[in-house]
């Protein structure tokens, strides 16, 4: 039977009030300033029995030292800031993944989310350098996955599927724009609002759109997929997605 995992980005309310609602959650504070290990673990102890904590990557593996998110670090790493950033396979990012995976062992989290931005520039030199860089993270995880949501160009790449399914990467995509190209069984989807653009973080899900949600993953075949929300109303649409997949699935899939 599928199992369908609702949860949020980040906490949008006390956390341990939000346990009692979900019974997951994607770390959004890991993308910004890599918490200690000792916070990580004191989170993992804090959680109940059965929760799981998925972690965005730290963003200097991501974005380069140009982005506007550096700004928002408090502490900026060391080394070469041109070393930083598109998934490249340098002694910088490997670094920085080192740490975040450090992190996301003490958390006992199932999967790393890299999320790139659309500036990221797309030709065969990125594409030698981003199957390089998943190709050394993969020998790096010690069982923990790793998801790619990719923007811009890259979203829209042939290649992608090849590289995804190469290495094992889950592609991570809204449901309600794009299906994956790859997911292995493990189907993570954030959803940033619908609307022009790629994301709309205001923007509040009807009923209909859930609705919509639950019937593209009643379609799809998996073992377990994570629906992660990431808009401004995010608590109150992940409840209620809850209740309207349940409804949808009717007996097909473990909704929690």
């Amino acid at each position: 039977m599928k199992t369908v995992v609702t949860g949020c980005c980040g906490f949008p309310t006390a956390r341990g009030k939000y346990y009692g609602v979900f019974k997951t959650v994607e770390l959004q504070n890991t993308f910004y300033d890599l918490p200690s290990v000792e916070w990580a673990s004191n989170i993992r102890r804090e959680a109940p029995q059965g929760f799981s904590f998925a972690v965005k990557a730290w963003q200097v593996i991501t974005h380069p030292s140009t982005s506007p998110t550096w700004k928002k670090m408090r502490k900026k790493p060391g080394g070469d800031p041109g070393g930083y950033g598109f998934l490249k396979p340098s002694r910088e990012n490997i670094q920085a993944l080192e740490k975040t995976l450090e992190v996301a062992k003490a958390l006992d989290a199932f999967i790393i989310v890299f999320q790139t931005p659309a500036s990221m520039p797309f030709n065969q030199d990125v594409v030698k350098w981003v199957d390089e860089f998943f190709e050394q993270a993969v020998s790096m995880s010690g069982g923990i996955k790793y998801g790619w949501e990719p923007r811009g160009e890259w979203a829209r790449a042939l290649v992608l599927r090849e590289l995804l399914s190469k290495h094992g990467v889950i592609h991570v995509t809204d449901l309600l724009r794009t299906r994956p190209v790859f997911h292995g069984g493990l189907v993570y989807t954030r959803l940033h609002g619908l609307g022009e653009g790629e994301v709309n973080y205001s923007y509040k899900y009807t009923d209909r759109d859930l609705e919509e949600l639950a019937l593209t993953l009643k379609s799809m075949d998996f073992n377990t997929a994570y629906v992660l929300f990431n808009n401004v109303s995010m608590l109150n649409d992940a409840s209620r997605f809850k209740h309207v997949c349940g409804k949808v699935m009717q007996g097909e899939a473990r909704v929690e």
